[in-house]
C-alpha cells in the first residue's frame, strides 16, 4: 500500500501576473462601465475568482469559444492549490465543463490555449505528500494516525484525470505509461483508510481510466500494471485488498482484476511460470500435514478464485477449469469439519461455497 506522508510540500503562489494581459480581463478593464466598478490591473486573480465561483468563467469561455493561456493556467493551478474549498471546487467545475463540451463529434467547442500535462498532474500529487510506500502490515494504512488526510484538493485531482480520460477522441493526454501509472496510482488510492469517503469517486475513475486504452493498447498495458502491483504488495491480507478494490462493473475492470491476481499469484510461487503450473501446486498440498498453512491456503484460495472467475477467456480453457474445480474439491472435502486450525474452516467453506454457486452454477 502506499501512503500520504505528513509533510506535505509548499504549494505554488497562485498570483498569476499574466492575467491582466489576457484579453478576457483587458475587456472589461476597458468598457466603460468600469468606472462603476473600478476595477484595476493588479486585480486580475480577484476578478476571475468572482467569475469562476458565480459560474460565469464557463458560459464566457463558451460564448467566446475560447481559453487563454493565463486564464486556463489559473484556473489549473486554482483547481489544484487554492486552499479554498469554494474555489477549487468551482475550478474543477470549469474544467470539466470546458473539457466535455463538443461541437461535433470529436472535435472540441471550445479551444484552450493551454493545457497541462501529465507530469504537472504528478507533480500535484508529489506537493500533497504522495509516496508509493507498500505496508507489509494487512491493517489499513493510517488506522491509528492523527493525519488529517490529503488535501481537499484532491477531489478536484480525480475529477479532472477522469474528464481527460473521457476526451481521447479529441485530444490524448496521457501517454501509454502515464495512463499506466495512473491505474497504479487510483489502485492505492483505494488501499488508503483515508479515501473510504471517496470510493464512489475513485470508482468511477478507475472505470474511465481502463477505457482511456486503445484495444491494442491494453493488453499489455493491463499486464504491466498487474506486475507493477503484485511485486509490491505484501503477500498477506493486503493481496487481497488490493484485488477487492477492483471494480468487476466491466470487462476490463475484471480483466485487471483477474491479472493482478494471476501475478500474485505467480509471485507467490518460486518456479511457477504458468497458470496450470498454479493450480498444480495448489492440488498437491497435503492437508492433514501438520505444517499445512490454512492462512496462506486461504490467500491463494481468493486470489485463484479471482484469477478464474473474473477472466471469461478462462472459461474457453478447459484444462484450467477442470484443474480449479478439483483445487475447489479438494478443499471442501479433504479438510475434516473438525479441524480447528486457524482458517481452514474459512478455506473449506469458501470452497464448497464456489464449487456449488459458481463453478456448477
Amino acid at each position: 500500500m502506499f501512503s500520504f506522508c505528513e509533510l506535505q510540500k509548499a504549494f505554488p503562489s497562485l498570483e498569476s501576473p499574466d492575467v491582466g494581459s489576457c484579453n478576457l480581463f483587458q475587456s472589461f478593464l476597458n468598457n466603460c462601465l468600469n468606472s462603476v466598478v473600478e476595477l484595476t490591473a493588479d486585480k486580475g486573480d480577484i476578478f476571475l475568482e468572482g467569475l469562476l465561483v458565480n459560474g460565469w468563467l464557463s458560459k464566457l469561455a463558451f460564448l467566446c469559444g475560447h481559453v487563454e493561456k493565463p486564464v486556463a493556467v489559473w484556473a489549473f493551478n486554482t483547481m489544484l492549490y487554492s486552499s479554498k474549498e469554494e474555489l477549487h471546487n468551482s475550478s474543477s467545475e470549469f474544467w470539466c465543463a470546458i473539457l466535455s463540451s463538443e461541437k461535433e463529434v470529436d472535435q472540441a467547442l471550445v479551444k484552450i490555449d493551454w493545457f497541462p500535462e501529465y507530469m504537472d498532474l504528478r507533480r500535484a500529487l508529489d506537493s500533497y505528500g504522495f509516496l508509493f510506500k507498500f505496508s507489509s502490515s494487512a491493517e489499513p494504512n493510517n488506522l491509528d494516525s492523527d493525519i488529517e488526510g490529503p488535501p481537499q484538493n484532491i477531489r478536484a485531482w480525480i475529477r479532472f484525470v477522469s474528464a481527460c480520460c473521457l476526451i481521447r477522441s479529441k485530444k490524448a493526454i496521457f501517454s501509454t505509461v502515464e495512463a499506466e501509472e495512473i491505474v497504479e496510482i487510483i489502485i492505492c488510492l483505494f488501499l488508503d483508510r483515508q479515501f473510504q469517503g471517496l470510493l464512489v469517486l475513485l470508482n468511477d475513475c478507475m472505470e474511465v481510466i481502463v477505457n482511456y486504452f486503445t484495444d491494442q493498447e491494453w493488453c499489455s498495458s493491463c499486464e504491466n500494471v498487474a506486475k507493477f502491483i503484485a511485486c509490491r504488495v505484501s503477500k498477506d491480507l493486503n493481496c487481497i485488498r488490493t484485488i477487492e478494490c477492483i471494480s468487476e462493473a466491466s470487462s476490463r475492470c475484471k480483466q485487471l482484476r483477474s491479472a493482478v491476481a494471476y501475478q500474485t499469484l505467480l509471485s507467490c510461487f518460486d518456479g511457477v511460470y504458468s497458470g496450470e503450473e498454479i493450480l498444480r501446486s495448489l492440488t498437491e498440498i497435503n492437508f492433514k500435514d501438520n505444517s499445512c498453512d490454512f492462512y496462506r491456503m486461504y490467500i491463494n484460495l481468493v486470489l485463484t478464485e479471482n484469477w478464474v472467475l473474473s477472466n471469461s477467456l478462462i472459461e474457453d480453457n478447459p484444462v484450467i477449469y477442470e484443474m480449479f474445480s478439483l483445487y475447489l474439491r479438494h478443499c471442501s472435502t479433504l479438510i475434516s469439519a473438525t479441524n480447528l486450525r486457524s482458517y481452514a474452516s474459512k478455506v473449506r467453506h469458501r470452497a464448497s461455497y464456489l464449487l456449488h454457486f459458481s463453478i456448477y452454477k
